[in-house]
C-alpha cells in the first residue's frame, strides 16, 4: 500500500511530491479563499478593463488580442465562481491593491501617448503584460496550494486559467515583437 501512495504522489518540478497537508488546517484554507477573493477582484476589474483597452489600441492583431482575452477574462470568472462553490464559499470580491495599481498604471499611458499610435500599442502591451505577469505569479502560487491542501478539482480549474494566462502573455509578446515595436519604430516625433 505505501508503494502505491507513493507511485500516485504528485511529483513536484523539484521531482519531490507535495507535502501532505489537509482542508483541516483552518488558517491556511481562509488564507487561501481570502487570496481567491483578491483574484476575482483582479478578473472583474479586467473584464471592464480590457474593452477600453482594444478600443485604444490601433494594430488589428493587438485589438484582436484584447478582445479574445475579455472573452477568456469572463470564463476565468466564472471559473473562480466554480472554485468558491467548492470550497463552500460564496464568490465575494475584496480590492485587489496589485491590480488597481497596474490598470492605474495603465490609464496613466493612455494620457501620456498620442492616439492612433504605435508607441501607445507597446505601452498597451506592457501595461497588458504586466496584469497577465500579475495574473500568472497568483495563479501558480493558488494552483499549489490548492493541491497541497488536497483540493484536487480547484487546482486543476486554477491550473488550466494559469495556462490560459501565460497564452495571454505569449502572444502579446508576439504581437509586441513581430508587429507594434517595429512600427514604433518607425514612427517620427514631430
Amino acid at each position: 500500500m505505501a508503494k502505491a501512495k507513493k507511485a500516485a504522489a504528485k511529483k513536484t518540478t523539484s521531482g519531490q511530491a507535495p507535502l501532505p497537508l489537509t482542508t483541516s488546517d483552518p488558517m491556511l484554507l481562509d488564507f487561501f479563499k481570502d487570496e481567491l477573493k483578491d483574484v476575482y477582484w483582479a478578473e472583474k476589474k479586467l473584464v471592464s478593463t480590457l474593452p477600453k483597452l482594444q478600443k485604444a489600441a490601433t494594430a488589428p492583431a493587438l485589438k484582436k488580442a484584447f478582445e479574445t482575452h475579455t472573452t477568456v477574462t469572463r470564463a476565468h470568472v466564472k471559473s473562480l465562481e466554480t472554485v468558491f462553490g467548492l470550497v463552500g464559499r460564496k464568490p465575494q470580491a475584496k480590492k485587489c491593491e496589485a491590480m488597481a495599481g497596474i490598470v492605474k498604471e495603465g490609464e496613466g499611458i493612455l494620457e501620456e501617448t498620442e492616439k492612433g499610435t504605435a508607441t501607445r500599442d507597446v505601452g498597451l502591451i506592457l501595461a497588458a503584460q504586466k496584469a497577465e505577469h500579475y495574473e500568472i505569479a497568483t495563479y501558480g502560487g493558488l494552483t499549489a496550494l490548492a493541491a497541497s491542501l488536497g483540493l484536487d478539482k480547484v487546482s486543476k480549474i486554477l491550473h488550466d486559467i494559469l495556462e490560459e494566462e501565460k497564452h495571454a502573455d505569449t502572444a502579446l509578446s508576439q504581437i509586441a515583437q513581430y508587429h507594434v515595436n517595429y512600427a514604433a519604430a518607425q514612427e517620427k516625433n514631430d
